[in-house]
């Protein structure tokens, strides 16, 4: 789950992560008093998306820029009435872009350096990892690629949590000087805390700032948590904002399917990730495009099978739809009734191909062979791929 950078700000000052003060507003009343609770002077202007690139982004309208620098508080409220309820474009919506809701009102810093700093979990060593360079304001995948010897990592054991001399190493390698170094310090013991203490996915500081006055301030930030953890954050559960997500993906959530849209046009429903992973490269493979992911899990239900089609369906784009299903635990006559139900309840008329192996295979393709419905049978993984990428292209 993301929240936006004004929502993640203010878990960074519950951590004591020093960040520029700063207001939301959601509507143009609001405006007056957000900016009251900030000082005269220089302003930022934020857009709240759940995407990056914000300062480089377009708006459908023509006004460049989600992020803008102000001189003064009126120019802060003009520029802030021009964002709000308006489409933001970047690098990372997409053409459809993202409708702004929320503005950040923040005091604008006064920049020494700017550094990157970001703790993830590393999937390769199974242990959170603490990413820093010198290059912040920037996008880490291009220093990655053009400087790499310029990002720095420190592996954390979960166990023992971070220890003093990874914080000193870190810290050397920015190069920062001995003020600089101990605010640091608590900024990066800070942030760990939180990463540990929230169950983050990712907290991402790009840019984190010096001053002239050898303060370390986290300037933006990017946080992500685990989904699967969010149920002992009852707090941070209650800051998702669901217009930001879409509402296929929202309503799957509801049936606890792992669904995401995108941009083909061959719907898939298909039970365990990487089954899912590799049905989307085999349709690839063949000519087609996926219009989603969606993994029904290793124990659906018909109810959650009828569900994943209404969802499926609920996509404008989709012309076909492949069912790949391989039971282990899943019983592939429960899919198989599910299947029917959907295409009856739903009046399903896109080309549809099925494709069972596993656990009760033969009870299911009875089920489906005797259903009456205009459905499409593949052997294989190979074959049912290419029977609906001809379907869909004919």
């Amino acid at each position: 789950m993301n929240i936006h950078e004004y929502q993640a700000k203010a878990l960074l000052e519950k951590y004591g992560v020093p960040v520029p003060r700063g207001a939301a507003a959601t509507t143009p009343e609001d405006f007056i008093t957000a900016l009251t609770r900030l000082p005269d002077g220089p302003t930022m202007v934020k857009s709240q998306i759940h995407a990056g690139g914000r300062g480089k982004g377009t708006f459908t309208d023509g006004f460049k820029g989600g992020v803008k620098f102000c001189k003064t508080k009126a120019d802060a409220k003009e520029i802030a009435g021009k964002m709000l309820g308006n489409t933001l474009v970047t690098a990372q919506t997409g053409p459809a872009g993202r409708k702004v809701q929320t503005i950040y009102f923040t005091v604008a810093s006064d920049i020494k350096k700017e550094y990157y700093l970001a703790i993830l979990l590393d999937r390769a060593t199974s242990r959170p990892v603490i990413v820093a360079s010198t290059e912040g304001g920037v996008e880490i995948e291009k220093v990655a690629h053009e400087t790499p010897e310029k990002i720095h990592k420190v592996h954390v054991d979960p166990a023992y949590g971070l220890a003093d001399f990874q914080v000193r190493e870190l810290i050397f390698k920015l190069g920062l000087n001995p003020v600089e170094a101990k605010n640091a310090a608590k900024l990066i013991r800070a942030l760990y805390t939180m990463y540990w203490e929230t169950d983050a996915a990712m907290i991402e500081i790009n840019p984190l700032i010096t001053t002239p006055t050898d303060e370390v301030l986290a300037l933006d930030a990017k946080v992500s948590f685990d989904d699967n953890a969010l149920y002992r954050h009852p707090l941070i559960t209650g800051l998702r904002d669901l217009n930001e997500e879409d509402p296929k993906e929202i309503e799957a959530s509801k049936h606890s399917l792992s669904y995401i849209a995108l941009d083909g046009n061959i719907a898939c429903l298909v039970n365990g990730a990487g089954l899912a992973m590799s049905t989307m490269d085999i349709i690839k493979h063949f000519g087609g495009t996926p219009a989603n992911f969606l993994d029904v899990g290793g124990g659906a239900s018909k109810d959650q099978v009828v569900a994943a089609f209404k969802i499926i369906l609920g996509d404008a784009n989709v012309k076909g739809i492949l069912v790949n299903i391989f039971g282990g635990i899943m019983d592939c006559n429960v899919i198989a009734t599910g299947i029917v139900e959907a295409v009856k309840e739903v009046g399903l008329k896109l080309p549809l191909v099925v494709r069972l192996e596993g656990n009760n295979v033969t009870a299911g393709k009875a089920t489906l062979a005797n259903s009456g419905l205009a459905l499409v049978s593949g052997d294989t993984m190979a074959d049912a791929a290419q029977k609906i990428v001809k379907l869909v292209a004919a």
